[in-house]
C-alpha cells in the first residue's frame, strides 16, 4: 500500500498515522519530496482501513499495490537511487563502465589491463577472485589472493573493485571490496542475500539465466529487506532455445525495469553473447536502451585467458567502445564520469 502525505500537513497527525500503522504490526517505508512524503507500508495491508485513511486531511492518496515487491518498488520510490560508489555515481543521468578479466590471473596481468582500461574511459575495476564454474575442473579462481591482487590493483590506478563473492563464509574477505557482485547462480541463494543485506556495502545483483524480471526483484528485495538498500541491477543474458550466442541480451528488461523499480542497472555484453565481436553492438543497444552502466570483460591477450577468454575484448577494443558511447550518452541524457 502507498499512501501519499502532504509535506505541508501537520507532523503530529502525521506521527499519529504511522503509529498506528505500526501499531497493526506493518512496516512503513519513508520516500521524502518536494511537495509530498510517499509512506510505502509493507506487510499484510488487508486489515487497514483506506477509506479512513483517505479521509485524512494530511492524505493526498491512498493506493493498493499487487506487486510483491515492496523497497525496490518504483510506486514506493519514484526517484532514481543514486548508489555512490567511491565518487562514481551509478542512476538517475549517472553512468559508469565496469572493466577487467573474467578472472584475476596474476600481479602483472590485473594491474596491467586496470591501467589500461582506465586510461580507456573505465571508472570501476571488475576481476574474479572466485569463479564458479561447470566443471569442478576447470580454473575456479585465486581466491583470497584474488582479492590481494585486486586492492593492489586499486592501489596502482585508484579504482574501485567489483568482484563475485561465492558464499557467505567468505564475507570477511571482501571487507576491502567496493563492489560485491552476485552471480548469476547465486541469485536466489537467499540465505547469501539476507547476510549481504546486513552490510554497507554495494551490491551488483546478476539477473539468473532462467529467472523472470519479477523473481529478480524479489532477490534483490531480499537484500534491501534487511537494510542494504544500495542494490545495482544486472542484465547478463538469459537461456534461450537459441543456441548461436551463449544467452540472449534481454534489452526489454532495461526500459520495463525503469518503469517497476528506481533500482539502477548495468548491463553485462560479455556474458550476454559468449562472443567478443558482438561486445561493441551489444554494449551500444544496452546504452540506447537506457542502461545506467556496463559492465565488460577486457583481457590483454584474450586467446590466453584462463577463462572466458572467447567473449574478451582487448583494451584496444574497449578504447574504441568507450568513445562511441561517449558520443551517444548525449542523446540519452546521461552522462559518465
Amino acid at each position: 500500500m502507498i499512501i501519499v502525505v502532504k509535506n505541508e500537513g501537520d507532523k503530529k497527525k502525521l506521527d499519529n498515522l504511522t503509529n498506528w500503522i505500526k501499531n497493526l504490526g506493518l512496516d512503513i517505508h519513508y520516500s521524502k519530496g518536494e511537495t509530498s512524503t510517499i509512506l510505502g507500508v509493507i506487510g499484510d495491508t488487508s486489515k487497514v482501513d483506506i477509506d479512513l485513511i483517505r479521509s485524512l486531511d494530511i492524505v493526498d492518496s491512498v493506493t493498493r499495490i499487487q506487486e510483491p515487491y515492496k523497497k525496490a518498488n518504483r510506486k514506493f520510490h519514484p526517484d532514481d537511487t543514486i548508489i555512490d560508489v567511491g565518487g562514481h555515481k551509478f542512476g538517475g543521468n549517472h553512468f559508469q563502465m565496469i572493466a577487467g578479466p573474467c578472472s584475476v590471473e596474476s600481479e602483472t596481468q590485473i594491474i596491467e589491463i586496470a591501467k589500461a582500461v582506465k586510461e580507456a574511459g573505465a571508472t570501476l575495476l571488475r576481476g574474479g577472485a572466485f569463479k564458479p564454474r561447470t566443471s569442478p575442473y576447470a580454473f575456479q579462481g585465486m581466491r583470497g589472493e584474488g582479492i590481494e591482487l585486486l586492492l593492489k590493483a586499486k592501489a596502482e590506478t585508484g579504482m574501485p573493485i567489483v568482484t563475485e563473492i561465492m558464499s557467505a563464509a567468505h564475507l570477511d574477505m571482501f571487507r576491502d571490496v567496493d563492489v560485491i557482485q552476485v552471480g548469476a547462480r547465486n541469485m536466489q541463494n537467499f540465505e547469501l542475500l539476507k547476510e549481504l543485506g546486513k552490510t554497507d556495502k554495494p551490491i551488483l545483483l546478476k539477473r539468473g539465466f532462467a529467472n523472470t524480471i519479477e523473481e529478480w526483484l524479489m532477490s534483490a528485495e531480499y537484500i534491501m529487506s534487511e537494510g542494504n538498500e544500495k542494490v545495482i541491477l544486472c542484465e547478463r543474458g538469459i537461456r534461450t532455445f537459441e543456441p548461436t550466442t551463449r544467452n540472449t541480451l534481454d534489452l526489454s528488461a532495461i526500459p520495463v525495469l525503469k518503469e517497476k523499480t528506481h533500482l539502477p542497472i548495468v548491463v553485462d555484453p560479455s556474458h550476454a553473447s559468449g562472443i567478443s565481436r558482438l561486445v561493441p553492438p551489444l554494449s551500444l543497444a544496452a546504452v540506447g536502451a537506457g542502461a545506467d552502466g556496463l559492465i565488460i570483460e577486457v583481457h590483454n591477450n584474450p586467446p590466453k585467458a584462463l577463462c572466458d577468454g572467447a567473449q574478451s575484448i582487448t583494451p584496444s577494443q574497449f578504447s574504441a567502445i568507450s568513445q562511441k558511447i561517449g558520443v551517444m550518452l548525449g542523446l540519452v541524457g546521461k552522462r559518465m564520469d
